[in-house]
């Protein structure tokens, strides 16, 4: 098997840039380059590593079917949202195998405590969302205000932005941005 090929397919598969997954999994983007293009043959501790930041399993990675596809049912049970997080917060995400997909719909679980990191986010495009659960703290640029149930947000991403869990209890918030961030 072609291991970087087939790590290329499954990003793309999953929606992610070099950047993102190498982001996610803490190496640098000519790190995932390399393994692609297969000039660095990664030991299998390190293919994990670079498969949990899609996240994939090593035994799905080497026998999932990539080319099967859904159908064409807009609709989304809980179990076909796969959890792209990368940590405590839970990250599911509407509609994965949409070919050429415009926007990323995410149900997100926040455990009490979690905090998407003291470094601020900051992506091109615009995000939005509603907390259907818990309180949020959320920061866009120099603003600050605690979300609750029926609370929304909508802004520019490329303002740097973060989202804590500042509640008791488990948050959980719709989210959409565009373009895609996963």
């Amino acid at each position: 098997m072609d291991i970087g090929l087939r790590l290329q397919e499954v990003r793309n598969k999953k929606g992610l840039s070099q950047r993102e997954l190498a982001k996610r999994v803490g190496v640098t983007n000519s790190t995932i380059s390399l393994i692609e293009q297969n000039k660095v043959s990664p030991s299998i501790s390190s293919l994990k590593k670079v498969l949990d930041g899609i996240p994939i399993s090593l035994a799905d990675f080497f026998t999932v079917d990539l080319g099967e596809e859904r159908g064409d049912s807009p609709f989304y049970g809980k179990d076909e949202q796969i959890d792209v997080g990368n940590g405590g917060i839970h990250y599911f995400l509407v509609g994965q195998n949409r070919p050429q997909r415009q926007m990323c719909i995410l149900r997100e679980v926040m455990p009490p405590g979690s905090d998407t990191g003291k470094d601020m986010l900051l992506h091109e495009g615009e995000e939005g969302g509603i907390i259907i659960q818990g309180e949020i703290e959320l920061t866009v640029g120099d603003q600050v205000r605690v979300l609750g149930p029926g609370d929304a947000y909508y802004f520019e991403s490329k303002t740097p932005h973060r989202f804590r869990n500042v509640g008791k209890t488990e948050a959980i918030l719709v989210s959409a941005n565009t373009p895609p961030s996963f």
